[in-house]
């Protein structure tokens, strides 16, 4: 049975816009496709582990062909247990609000633990990364309380989008569904666009593809 995966980045819960438009999406594929199961990765929930010095020793073992043993061999199974969890998924949702103009930091860790030599790309010393994800499917919802396209640069600036949308391209994802939700809320007008986000999330639930045979 393929599986969706969703991965939130959000610590708001019910406030969250993000994560209320990640359940209109998910209440629709669950209609629309009950053959796809579904399972959510809440990165506030304390499961995901540290990339830190015995994990950063350990990947740059790794990338020498280097055995792994006591702390390294700890922190590296850490690692690859989160990677297998990501990896098992045939689909993706990434609920991703902005934090000062760009992703929460727990997603940055998430994407330092699971970004490893082997799993999520491959490397070759003349012609560079090669992305391992290739036959995945992503939505990624992007919300932002103040920043919005169009407005000056008072009301901050994209580094959320530009850096997630170019991190699933590098490790290989290319079938990408976005749904932005950017209302100014020191203005009016905020329920329409609301909608129209709720309404965009429901069309990528119907929109899903089938599973690539070279789904990982």
């Amino acid at each position: 049975m393929p599986t969706l995966l969703h991965i939130s980045a959000s610590p708001r819960g019910a406030e969250s816009e993000s994560l209320a438009i990640a359940a209109t999406f998910l209440d629709t594929l669950r209609e629309q496709r009950p053959d796809i199961a579904t399972e959510t990765f809440d990165l506030w929930d304390g499961t995901l582990p540290a990339f830190g010095p015995d994990s950063a020793a350990a990947k740059m073992a790794v990338f020498a062909g280097q055995s792994l043993a006591g702390e390294q061999a700890a922190a590296w199974q850490a690692v690859t247990g989160t990677f297998a969890r990501f990896a098992a998924a045939d689909y993706y949702l990434f609920s991703v609000p902005m934090w000062n103009h760009g992703i929460p930091y727990v997603l940055k860790q998430f994407i330092d633990v699971v970004s490893q030599p082997g799993m999520v790309f491959g490397f070759d010393i003349e012609h560079g990364y090669q992305g391992l994800l290739s036959g995945k499917q992503a939505v990624v919802i992007y919300t932002s309380a103040v920043y919005g396209p169009g407005r000056p640069p008072a009301f901050g600036r994209d580094f959320q989008a530009p850096y997630f949308s170019g991190w699933l391209a590098w490790a290989g994802v290319s079938a990408v569904a976005e749904i932005h939700f950017r209302p100014n809320l020191a203005a009016i007008g905020v329920g329409p666009a609301r909608l129209a986000a709720h309404q965009a999330a429901r069309d990528a639930a119907a929109k899903l593809g089938p599973v690539a045979v070279n789904s990982r």
